[in-house]
């Protein structure tokens, strides 16, 4: 089984994969522009709309991209379906059926780091990859492949205004692994992958570390002096 495989190799499923499914790749990116707006204006149930939006994302790479286009040319995608599956699974739960995830931008140096991330996802890659000569449709599409999809829900976890479960970074951090082998073949887009998850994973977890004074200080300087 080889680990590593020509990038041209890789380029040609991104093909063929984005021939058979458009224009969802439209939707998806309606559906993100959708994530972002819902991260701004903020409703009742915008954070289950957004986790549900997630979800889907990774539901469909792991099943449709990985086991189905993927997984036939190389072996050890059938783990990236799996990986992909239980981030689905996750983020349906905590998310939507339970939610612990509570999506609300601010413009702090969390949020702000989160726009530079959720640009790179939506618009950073397909600039990247064209600079790169890697034109449609051999390309890594938004919020259909593995790798734009952990980067997207990366800066949408910075946008969180509470703690996120530290279960959910997992499986982003072990597709930044894989992208090591990625940027390795040629595939240099993966670098804003790799960057990505190791700022916005330290940066989640130092802010909800340190959450609870923050929150207990924001509540003194709210109370009016008696």
């Amino acid at each position: 089984m080889e680990i590593l495989v020509p990038v041209e190799e890789l380029l040609a499923v991104f093909g063929t994969y984005n021939l058979a499914i458009w224009p969802l790749q439209l939707i998806a990116y309606l559906l993100g522009f959708l994530a972002v707006f819902l991260s701004v204006r903020t409703t009742k149930h915008s954070s289950r709309i957004i986790a549900a939006i997630l979800s889907f994302y990774w539901l469909w790479t792991a099943v449709v991209f990985c086991l189905l286009f993927w997984g036939p040319n190389y072996t050890l995608a059938y783990g990236f379906g799996v990986m992909g599956m239980i981030q689905g699974a996750m983020l349906l739960v905590v998310g939507v059926l339970k939610p612990r995830l509570s999506f609300r931008f601010r413009p702090d140096v969390y949020g702000l780091v989160g726009i530079l991330i959720v640009a790179y996802a939506m618009i950073g890659y397909p600039v990247v990859g064209y600079l790169l000569g890697h034109i449609y449709p051999r390309t890594l599409s938004f919020g259909l492949v593995p790798c734009p999809t952990t980067v997207f829900t990366l800066g949408l976890l910075l946008w969180t205004d509470k703690p996120v479960p530290r279960y959910v970074l997992i499986v982003p951090f072990m597709v930044a692994v894989a992208g090591l082998l990625a940027v390795w073949i040629g595939l240099l887009e993966d670098i804003g992958l790799i960057v990505a998850v190791l700022v916005g994973t330290g940066l989640i977890l130092y802010r909800d570390t340190r959450w609870p004074a923050e929150e207990r200080e924001a509540l003194t300087v709210a109370q009016p002096s008696p």
